[in-house]
């Protein structure tokens, strides 16, 4: 496997890829960074992947072995939804981490991007019986749209991925129980701008929580009107943030672009 250091660097789009593959991987390479930024990575486990555009059953997604804050676009792979890398065979992948983010794109066309951390707000609060609660405004734009999947496990069976799939629905979250978090985004940018207001609810939770007192939890009625309110006409969030934090890696991390 090639190292990070060693790798080509190549700032414009490499010759014969089409422009569209490579906006792609410019996003998705920013959504590791920022991940790292958030310090959501777990050392060179989980994983963010991303549909291929125009190319039914190929993905993008980090070369097993490297940190998050090493990604950069030309080093993410293609891969087909077995794992199978498509081209540079001297890559590699994670064959078995890619097994939840193959059965949520096979199931879920919309699921441009699929985002699965192991990040320790998401874990802690999947770890509690009653999972995310309404406590916050960041919460309620989940409210009554998260899905749960008890734990089975390291391995993922066929038998899993069909009941992960189930609980997850339409929804566009998933808390997997004493494991992590997962994201189904119809973007890149939307996919990371949901797992951050997931992560901060998380948080919200558990810090109030953490306080002892008697939480104070919205109506019903004022929960549901919050959702609405959040959800808008229900397009793909994250359009105006996207650009603001791209700039920002363009300060702090600018070779995610490579």
């Amino acid at each position: 496997m090639n190292s990070p250091a060693s790798k080509p660097i190549s700032a414009t789009m490499p010759p014969g890829m089409r422009a569209e593959e490579w906006q792609v991987r410019i996003d998705l390479a920013a959504c590791y960074r920022l991940a790292a930024l958030k310090n959501w990575d777990d050392l060179i486990y989980t994983h963010i992947s991303a549909m291929v555009p125009g190319e039914p059953g190929r993905y993008l997604i980090n070369p097993f072995g490297w940190r998050f804050d090493e990604i950069t676009a030309s080093s993410l792979v293609k891969i087909d939804i077995n794992g199978n890398i498509i081209g540079d065979q001297s890559a590699r992948v994670n064959v078995t981490g890619f097994a939840i983010h193959g059965a949520v794109h096979t199931a879920r066309p919309d699921a441009i991007c699929v985002m699965h951390l192991h990040n320790e707000n998401g874990v802690a609060v999947g770890m509690q019986k009653e999972g995310l609660l309404p406590l916050s405004q960041h919460a309620l734009r989940f409210y009554q749209q998260m899905g749960y999947h008890d734990y089975e496990g390291l391995a993922l069976s066929a038998a899993e991925q069909s009941r992960l799939i189930a609980n997850l629905g339409s929804y566009p979250a998933m808390l997997l129980r004493n494991h992590g978090t997962l994201i189904a985004g119809r973007t890149v940018a939307e996919a990371y701008t949901l797992m951050d207001t997931l992560d901060k609810a998380c948080s919200f939770q558990l810090k109030a929580q953490s306080g002892g007192g008697a939480l104070n939890v919205p109506s019903p009625e004022v929960c549901a009107k919050t959702y609405k309110e959040l959800l808008g006409d229900g397009s793909p969030e994250g359009i105006l943030e996207w650009p603001a934090l791209l700039r920002k890696l363009d300060v702090v991390s600018p070779t995610y672009r490579d």
